[in-house]
């Protein structure tokens, strides 16, 4: 949480950093807080407790704010794609092209297609049918851990959940893949090792996080819903682990992140000073 607090303050603080790429990374980093807070204190209150429950109604509750934080990231990563595509393969007009007008848009639809598809999910859950009181073999509520717990025909909603899935991952996936198909045959043909290097550097944080979003997300929820411990490590890692590393990521990984923070942290102390 301090973590994606502090990225969020020290972009907007520094003004430097008021650029489409920044813009969206401060909506990750909100993101990522947001899911954080949706699913880790419920985790921390199971592992205190001896009494592990939750209510229909805040199970499904989770179940919508669970998803929609993932969705929205799949589609604000997506964004940041093309923003590093039109950044390295039309730097001349990248300011025309990357708009404050369609980075907003962008955000706003992002927001719009997860709320949906949270709401196809939500929809899917109420339409279960639970004969008595269970035991969920997961520390949050999720769909696919719902599955084997009803007693109801599930045939209909797996096949929902899977296209609703693959909308969502490939639907999100492709664009980012194609984006960085053309970066990496515009920084091959561009002739100095130096140019090469840098022209990387400015999309490798967006990659990591790409890597660790998508390949926990898409496996947690394509996959049979069996209840295993490795639908939990992907859930954990999608859900806690992501969230927690992408500050890392673009902090550790960027010069222009590491300068602004020095930057705010030494505006902050000069102020205490006085």
């Amino acid at each position: 949480m301090m973590g994606n607090l502090t990225m969020m303050q020290v972009i907007r603080a520094d003004s430097h950093l008021h650029t489409p790429m920044y813009f969206f990374l401060s909506h990750l980093s909100f993101v990522d807080l947001y899911l954080s807070c949706v699913a880790v204190p419920k985790l921390l209150k199971d592992l205190l407790s001896e009494q592990k429950t939750i209510s229909v109604e805040g199970c499904l509750a989770q179940i919508f704010f669970v998803f929609l934080g993932p969705g929205n990231e799949a589609y604000l990563l997506s964004a940041m794609a093309y923003d590093r595509y039109a950044a390295i393969c039309h730097p001349l007009v990248y300011g025309q092209v990357m708009s404050h007008q369609l980075c907003v848009r962008l955000v706003v639809i992002s927001w719009g297609l997860a709320s949906l598809n949270a709401v196809i999910i939500e929809l899917l859950a109420i339409n279960l049918d639970f004969c008595d009181a269970q035991t969920i073999h997961h520390y949050m509520c999720e769909l696919p851990s719902l599955f084997p717990l009803s007693c109801s025909d599930i045939s209909i909603s797996i096949s929902i959940l899977s296209l609703s899935t693959i909308f969502l991952g490939f639907g999100n996936f492709l664009p980012i893949f194609f984006s960085y198909v053309r970066i990496i045959l515009n920084i091959l043909s561009i002739s100095s090792t130096a140019g090469r290097s840098k022209a990387f550097s400015t999309c490798s944080s967006h990659l990591v996080a790409v890597i660790l979003f998508f390949g926990s997300g898409m496996l947690r929820y394509l996959m049979p819903p069996s209840g295993s411990s490795l639908n939990l490590l992907f859930s954990i890692q999608y859900s806690v682990i992501t969230p927690l590393l992408n500050p890392l990521i673009y902090s550790l990984k960027n010069k222009e992140v590491k300068t602004a923070v020095k930057r705010t942290l030494g505006k902050y102390l000069q102020y205490f000073r006085w």
